[in-house]
C-alpha cells in the first residue's frame, strides 16, 4: 500500500548546510536560476542547491547556494495565494520565505 499525498516534498542533504528539495509525485527538483525565478528541474544541478537555515522562530528558510542578487541571497518564497516569488524580491525576515517542514 502506497500513501501518496499531494504536495509532499523530500528534503535531502547534499553537502554541509546544502539541501535539495524534490517533489515526491513529480520527481522534479526545486530550483532557482540566476534571475531569481523558481522552477522545477528534472535533473539535479547547480540551480537546485539550496542553503537551509533554521531561523529564531523555528521556521526554515531556503536560499540559492549559487546565485546572489547584489551580494544578497535569493530566497525561496511563496506569495499569499501560493504563487512563487522572484528571488530578487525576497529577504530572510519576510514571512513569505519561512517554511515549516513536517515529517510524514
Amino acid at each position: 500500500m502506497c500513501l501518496c499525498l499531494p504536495g509532499v516534498l523530500e528534503i535531502k542533504s547534499v553537502d554541509v548546510g546544502i539541501v535539495a528539495i524534490k517533489g515526491i509525485n513529480s520527481n522534479y527538483y526545486l530550483a532557482i536560476n540566476k534571475k531569481g525565478e523558481l522552477y522545477g528541474a528534472r535533473d539535479f544541478g547547480v540551480d537546485c542547491r539550496l542553503t537551509e537555515r533554521i531561523e529564531e522562530n523555528r521556521y526554515n528558510t531556503y536560499a540559492s547556494a549559487e546565485w546572489r542578487n547584489k551580494k544578497k541571497p535569493m530566497f525561496v518564497g511563496l506569495s499569499a495565494n501560493g504563487k512563487p516569488m522572484r528571488g530578487k524580491k525576497t529577504r530572510r525576515k519576510n514571512t513569505a520565505t519561512h517554511f515549516l517542514p513536517i515529517p510524514v
